[in-house]
């Protein structure tokens, strides 16, 4: 790697973790590169003066929310129902391991998600950021990697799993690329996601637009453990194979189920039910799933609005 550009050599970092995947050894250090809290170019003093700064960035956001705590709770109703959300979902919550240590301080995870939601006008809370939020408590150390991580992820992902950002967008791509790429199941579903559009006749209507807690939590509930979610995001951190690879994904779930779902003409309640029940799945055989959907999909004469997604 050392004989390669500086340009080249970034990219075949990138390349790497997402082909090889990160070790576990070095997943906290490594993530900070591929989010963006450090630059590739970045050397070690600068790296630390980032940390430095970063740190005191979260600290005057700590204190700025502290003071204007009062007024947004006399002036925002929005502000104390989303609250009393955070509250909620934390609570709910399962923050123990096997053997019944605590593995995360819900105290701070709550901190965390309001100060993001004051913070962060692009991303609203919604429920499933907590669970998010939690595996970067988990990743790492500091309360100001948590909050930082959480934002750069947001920002490099394009907000993808954001709803009212990348969620519908998600779903309409999908419903596309199902359309193009296995039109007999696309008889069995719709393709609207806004309540203005209509719906195409299909015995499995409104399965699709069902699927957005997919994209909001970036999958996380389809895997068997933390290692194989951090697995899945890290690719779709690196940008390969290309844009907006979450897309891939769903429809590579997708396929799992849509043999069943032809077979027994599946209902769209039936459709998501079966979409449900793909749990405890391994990031690299779905990744590669979803790489094949990838290969298939170039050596097509591919429709614009796909290309302009993906390619």
């Amino acid at each position: 790697m050392t004989t390669l550009s500086p340009e080249n050599s970034i990219s075949a970092r990138r390349s790497a973790s997402f082909i090889l995947g990160l070790h576990p050894l070095v997943r906290t250090e490594a993530w900070k590169f591929l989010t963006g809290y450090y630059s590739w170019q970045s050397s070690q003093d600068e790296r630390l003066t980032v940390d430095s700064t970063r740190r005191k960035n979260y600290k005057a956001l700590c204190q700025m929310y502290e003071k204007i705590q009062p007024l947004l709770e006399n002036l925002h109703r929005n502000f104390i129902e989303t609250r009393n959300n955070i509250a909620y979902d934390i609570q709910k919550l399962y923050d123990k391991d096997p053997l019944g240590n605590i593995l995360i301080d819900k105290k701070k995870l709550e901190k965390i998600l309001l100060l993001s939601y004051v913070c962060n006008t692009q991303a609203e809370y919604q429920q499933g950021f907590h669970e998010m939020v939690m595996l970067f408590q988990l990743m790492v150390e500091h309360d100001h990697e948590t909050f930082w991580l959480f934002q750069f992820f947001l920002q490099k992902t394009e907000h993808s799993c954001v709803i009212n950002i990348g969620v519908g967008k998600n779903l309409d791509m999908l419903n596309n690329l199902i359309n193009f790429l296995d039109p007999m199941f696309a008889e069995h579903l719709t393709s609207g996601w806004h309540p203005a559009s209509l719906p195409t006749e299909g015995k499995g209507a409104g399965a699709v637009q069902s699927l957005f807690p997919w994209f909001c939590l970036c999958f996380q509930r389809a895997f068997k453990s933390f290692d194989d979610v951090w697995r899945l995001w890290e690719v779709l951190l690196t940008g390969k194979p290309c844009r907006n690879f979450q897309v891939l994904v769903a429809y590579s779930l997708l396929q799992m189920v849509s043999g069943q779902v032809l077979q027994e003409s599946m209902t769209g309640d039936a459709i998501l039910l079966a979409c449900n029940n793909l749990i405890d799945l391994d990031a690299d055989e779905l990744i590669s799933a979803a790489c094949l959907v990838y290969a298939e999909l170039i050596q097509k004469d591919v429709p614009q609005p796909l290309q302009d997604f993906f390619l």
